[in-house]
Order: structure tokens, then C-alpha cells, then sequence
């Protein structure tokens, strides 16, 4: 009986190498593909993002392993789809969430319709996720690791690509991955999890945006409009932000940290506010203007589900309502610092539901 093909999205981390291990070891004819997302040299060259390396220890990992390797360049289609995308939402003054727009339209998109083409009967890729087949329907889940989980980055993918993707680390805790690469000696066994945007880094996402959208100082001002603070430019801050305020010895003020609660972008204004849980950083639900379902399921609203407001937040009880031009979500208890341009994401216990854009707070 022949094998089934699985391309697999190997980045040059140790989730995608162990992923494609598990697969080879579970009987797959397993591929290895590795996706060239960014071109500008000037950027990827330097240490905050070094495709080369990674590039490099994919290859390395498909030699361990003995399985073919390829590089598909899809640099064109990353550069329309969500670096536009991004810039447009952070000139509105939006935090925007690229990994989500990555997994639905480069992983899940671009890159399965290329590994079909050369004969794919799967994809795989190291998310830690889980597909539920269920009366003939497949659900997004969370992973056994719910620290790692990435379900959140995924909710605007498809239950049909759901249908053609596997992920071997559904079952499986970081740790355990590691182990697997250390006793396999896998190049990429001890390399650091990529954190921030993937071709920029978190600490130079400034300096990159700067390279495209001119930045203008500022006042931050308090709850009660006063002056206390020049910043750099309005759009670089998002709500509950306390790095890179620069403010202290306000007269009258007590020595506690600030915190971004709110911004006017027409007027290039931050207002903050002091104390991590000051209750000027709480909201008391959210509006979003369309919900992206996985399931083609007929909800019928109002929906009592749960909402996650970013990766890693507990989730809180919710009630969605379908208005006429949006979607209001009230939460059971306040949740703090929500920054429009995220995404919620909806759940009914384990099971992914679906998400939509911030668009407004309340």
C-alpha cells in the first residue's frame, strides 16, 4: 500500500522537527518545505531575524532525518496579504495580530495549495493544536499543553483546511518535545523559541515601522487631561503599555508605574493612567464587526461561549449579541487592557469556535 504524503512547513525550530519525526515515524512519506515569507536583506540579515540559520537547520533536520527538503518562496503573497495589512492597521492606531493573518493566509493557504500541486495528501506543521473528527465534522481543539497552545492564532483557518492538515504535537508538552529532539539529536533540539513578529523581532519592530510610517511626538496626558509626557508617536503604543513611557516625578503624583489606557490617534495623543489595575484599564466587553466561524454551523445568537482577548489569557464567560453593522461581546467580569486590532477568540470549552477583530471597547 503506498505511504501517504505529508509536506510539512519546517521552520528551523524544534516543533516543526519533531513534527516531521513523528511523522516519518508514524509510516508517512514525509517532505520538508521550508517558506521564504520576507526579501528585504536589510532586515533579515541582521540578528533580530536570521531566516539563513533557520533555513539552514531545516535542511539539516531533513538530512537527519533522511526525508527530501525544498524552499518555496512565497515572499510576494506575505508582503500583500499582511505586511500591507499591518501597516494600514497600525497607521489606524491598531495593534495588529500578523501571526493570525500568517496562518490563514500563507500556511493554510498559499503553502497548502503548493504542497498539493506537488502531490501532498496532507500538510503538517508544529502548532500545538488538535483536530476532532466528530460525526463526519472536524473541530479545532486545544493541544494537551495549554501553555503552548496556538489555537488562538488559528481561528481564522477553515474547517476544510482543518480537513487536509495534520499536528503531531496535539498530545504532546514542550518539554516532552525537547526531550525527543535531544535523544534523536536534532540540530534544533536547544534552540530558543522565536519571539515577536517573525522578520523583524520585537525589539526593532519600531525601527521598522519607522522605515514606512513617519512617527510624530506627542503628548501623553492623565485621566484628567493633563499634560505629563511627550511620547513618539501615538500609533507605537497599545493599551495597558507600561515600557517606553518615560514618565516620572509628576508633582502630586505617587511613585507607581503608568499605564497606556487609551489613545487619540486623529490628535496623536496617549492617555494613561497609574496602577496595573486601575479601572480605567478594564472593559467590560468588546465589539467586533464579524465573526470568522470555523464549523459552516448555524449559530444562533445570543451565544453563551467563552472569550480569549489575546495568546495566553485565561478565558472569561461571555454573551454575543448580533447587532445590525457588528457584534457585542459582554464579558461575565471585567478583562484589562484590550487593544482594538486584536482578535477575540470564541471557545466552548476545548473547542475553537472562531474569532473576529477587535474593533471597540466598552
Amino acid at each position: 500500500m503506498k505511504k501517504k504524503r505529508v509536506i510539512i512547513g519546517l521552520s528551523g525550530g524544534v516543533d516543526s522537527s519533531v513534527a516531521a519525526y513523528l511523522l516519518k515515524e508514524q509510516g508517512y512519506e514525509v517532505i520538508g518545505l521550508f517558506m521564504k515569507n520576507w526579501h528585504d536583506e536589510s532586515v533579515t540579515l541582521s540578528k533580530e531575524c536570521p531566516w539563513l540559520e533557520d533555513s539552514n537547520d531545516a535542511m539539516l533536520v531533513a538530512e537527519k532525518l533522511c526525508i527530501p527538503f525544498q524552499t518555496v518562496d512565497l515572499s510576494k503573497e506575505y508582503k500583500e496579504r499582511i505586511i500591507d495589512y499591518m501597516f494600514d492597521e497600525y497607521s489606524k492606531g491598531n495593534t495588529p495580530n500578523p501571526d493570525i493573518l500568517c496562518n490563514r493566509e500563507i500556511k493554510f493557504k498559499s503553502f497548502l495549495d503548493y504542497a498539493f500541486e506537488i502531490g501532498a495528501d496532507f500538510i503538517a506543521t508544529g502548532h500545538y493544536a488538535k483536530i476532532i473528527n466528530k460525526d463526519g465534522r472536524n473541530f479545532l481543539s486545544r493541544a494537551k499543553d495549554i501553555n503552548k497552545d496556538q489555537t488562538y492564532f488559528l481561528h481564522e483557518v477553515s474547517e476544510k483546511e482543518f480537513s487536509k492538515c495534520l499536528f503531531p504535537l496535539e498530545n504532546l508538552t514542550k518539554s516532552e518535545v525537547r526531550n525527543i529532539a535531544l535523544k534523536n539529536d536534532l540540530v534544533t533540539a536547544n534552540k530558543k523559541d522565536s519571539v515577536g513578529i517573525c522578520f523583524v523581532g520585537e525589539k526593532n519592530l519600531k525601527d521598522f515601522l519607522n522605515r514606512f510610517i513617519e512617527f510624530k511626538k506627542g503628548n501623553i496626558k492623565d485621566e484628567n487631561n493633563n499634560v505629563i509626557g511627550q511620547h513618539q508617536g501615538a500609533i507605537l503604543y497599545t493599551q495597558g503599555q507600561r515600557q517606553g513611557l518615560m514618565i516620572g516625578g509628576v508633582k502630586g503624583k505617587e511613585e507607581l508605574p503608568w499605564y497606556v489606557y487609551k489613545k487619540d490617534i486623529p490628535n496623536n495623543e496617549i492617555y494613561v493612567c497609574q496602577g496595573g489595575n486601575n479601572e480605567l484599564l478594564m472593559n467590560k466587553g468588546l465589539y467586533v464587526e464579524d465573526i470568522n466561524f470555523i464549523n459552516d454551523i448555524n449559530y444562533q445568537y445570543p451565544i453563551n461561549c467563552s472569550v480569549q482577548v489575546r495568546h495566553q489569557h485565561t478565558p472569561v464567560k461571555c454573551f454575543i449579541e448580533k447587532l445590525s453593522n457588528e457584534t457585542k461581546v459582554t464579558f461575565s467580569e471585567p478583562i484589562r487592557a484590550i487593544a482594538p486590532g486584536q482578535s477575540a477568540v470564541f471557545y466552548d470549552n476545548e473547542i475553537c469556535l472562531g474569532g473576529g477583530v477587535i474593533c471597540k471597547t466598552f
